[in-house]
């Protein structure tokens, strides 16, 4: 299988990284926004075509599929542009930062019939998938997740401290990781859905602070705090309060609430969530199947992102 990758920054390289080691998998084709920043990486993962232009790739015949880690603004048009191309695509998340633009993505997807992923990486990371298989088994029911997303932000740059040509979002790009999850850990719809956020940041012009309380039919809640003034540890932190058990996930690590470490090595066939969202990705082409996270699975989170900005409206 032939694959193409668009945005050759922090997340871009992770996928790179995460490719090289699927079977039968090859990177053709890397887009990016500057030709010498493309060159760079293509040079360094031999990637034999580069391009600034995307129309461009997926114009040739021996790209497959695409995946897409350029700036959230983009995701949606040119995951249509993709299937419109006849390319499957996995693009990263957010899906779109809008409601409507989300719908134009599923009804895009339909209408083809391609495989259309979304990078909800917390499904993949071993450690969710050890807290979703007990759920699964009967052997835990989550009460209350309670989430917090920490950075410490004064300039706009990305992961690996380089400047972005773009701005994220504490609510269409951090919260959508948790506001997902939440709803694929416990199986139900969010009926209750809330947020406060603090004052803009006076030169990047988003919210420096928030915070999301969800409720889901059956009464099980979700509160979930996300800064960028938060000069500390950074990331995601998740604590799943179960009727049998408390636990916290750090990415790929998971304890009890007392600290204790808990193995999930043998979970699934890679530590590196990133890794195994990329094999699901290549499954389900290969297997003309759906595949988890796909754009009809999570489009309920970006129904609820909506509604969580509308009501702070």
């Amino acid at each position: 299988m032939k694959l193409a990758l668009a945005g050759a920054g922090a997340f871009g390289e992770k996928h790179l990284d995460g490719l090289k080691k699927i079977d039968g998998v090859e990177v053709v084709s890397l887009v990016d926004r500057t030709e010498e920043k493309g060159r760079e990486i293509a040079e360094k993962y031999g990637i034999g075509h580069v391009t600034t232009d995307l129309d461009e790739t997926l114009a040739r015949d021996d790209v497959d599929a695409v995946i897409l880690c350029t700036p959230t603004q983009m995701h949606a048009a040119q995951a249509i542009a993709c299937m419109e191309a006849g390319k499957h695509v996995e693009v990263e998340i957010p899906l779109a930062d809008s409601w409507a633009d989300a719908q134009a993505v599923m009804a895009k997807q339909k209408e083809t019939g391609l495989v259309c992923m979304v990078g909800h990486t917390r499904r993949f990371n071993p450690s969710h998938q050890w807290v979703h298989n007990k759920i699964k088994a009967g052997d835990l029911s989550i009460q209350q997740m309670d989430v917090q997303t920490f950075f410490f932000r004064r300039t706009n740059t990305n992961a690996k401290g380089e400047p972005r040509s773009w701005t994220d979002h504490l609510l269409w790009h951090h919260a959508a990781h948790t506001v997902d999850l939440f709803q694929y850990q416990t199986g139900e719809a969010v009926t209750v859905a809330q947020a406060v956020e603090g004052p803009p940041h006076p030169e990047l012009g988003i919210a420096m602070d928030m915070s999301i309380q969800l409720k889901t039919e059956s009464g099980k809640i979700c509160t979930l705090s996300l800064s960028f003034n938060n000069d500390g540890p950074l990331g995601t932190f998740f604590r799943y309060i179960c009727d049998n058990g408390t636990y916290i996930a750090r990415y790929d690590d998971l304890v009890t609430g007392r600290e204790e470490a808990i193995d999930v090595s043998d979970v699934d066939v890679s530590m590196n969530g990133i890794e195994l969202q990329d094999r699901e990705f290549v499954a389900a082409i290969r297997e003309g199947r759906e595949p988890n996270s796909s754009v009809a699975k999570v489009l309920p989170c970006y129904e609820t992102l909506y509604r969580l900005e509308e009501g702070m409206k």
